[in-house]
């Protein structure tokens, strides 16, 4: 597994906070889950999965295995210093050396973040129905920091071009915001394409968290790198992962 491998934030973060999204490439799992796939959810042989993992953890000098979660699609944050690992929830946070976050995407949106003084770090899985929910509100909740003391970085997700959802889903977020039907563009089928980017933007806005970065990814149209479950529909996982160094 190479440097090119995985994706390294381009953010204002402090020196000692550690962040990175991993690519499909640099594993050991066969077709149609080639080749670095994390997910153990997915159908993948186990072996392979596991080798994968140990892999990410050498490759990357992490301080501990991260802190892998059963994702929901919901809005529950957990400590990862704490956590029991495969616990249910869609977050987590640290606010020590060692504790590695981690979320698994294939087309929903990882959000990691840490304040400016690098001593709290926290990542996010951000699929409509969680950011619909309030999992961004939750996360910002649980670092309990000010607002403007955190930045933000958005990971590979589906774009803008891609995203087709029903006119149900943008009606959840208008209700919530209406501002939010910015984010969506009709198409001639009568359905919408969704920007899961500026609706995650906006979430973080309104929790006073402006300073956003990353967002240009499109996980769905770059097959080379990236996994896509709306593509593929049997498919591997990629990881975005955030700690903190002594």
């Amino acid at each position: 597994m190479s440097n090119s491998d995985w994706m390294i934030p381009d953010w204002p973060a402090p020196a000692n906070v550690r962040a990175c999204t991993t690519t499909r490439h640099g594993g050991v799992s066969l077709a149609p889950y080639t080749s670095f796939n994390l997910g153990k959810h997915v159908g993948d042989v186990m072996e392979n999965v596991t080798t994968n993992r140990a892999q990410l953890k050498q490759r990357l000098n992490l301080p501990s295995p991260p802190v892998w979660l059963t994702q929901v699609h919901g809005t529950q944050v957990v400590d990862a210093a704490s956590a029991v690992p495969d616990c249910t929830a869609d977050a987590s946070y640290a606010r020590q050396a060692g504790a590695v976050c981690a979320v698994l995407t294939a087309d929903c949106l990882p959000v990691l973040l840490c304040n400016r003084e690098g001593s709290m770090v926290a990542a996010a899985h951000a699929g409509w129905r969680g950011l619909a929910s309030g999992v961004i509100e939750a996360t910002v909740t649980a670092l309990r920091a000010p607002p403007e003391s955190l930045m933000a970085w958005m990971g590979p997700a589906i774009g803008p071009q891609a995203f087709e959802v029903g006119g149900e889903v943008r009606e959840v977020f208008i209700t919530h915001d209406p501002q939010a039907a910015a984010a969506f563009t009709p198409t001639p089928g009568g359905r919408w394409l969704a920007d899961i980017y500026l609706l995650a933007r906006q979430r973080l806005a309104h929790q006073g968290v402006t300073a956003v970065y990353g967002g240009g990814e499109c996980t769905f149209t770059d097959a080379r790198r990236f996994y896509s479950f709306r593509r593929e529909k049997v498919t591997g996982r990629m990881a975005s992962l955030i700690w903190l160094v002594p």
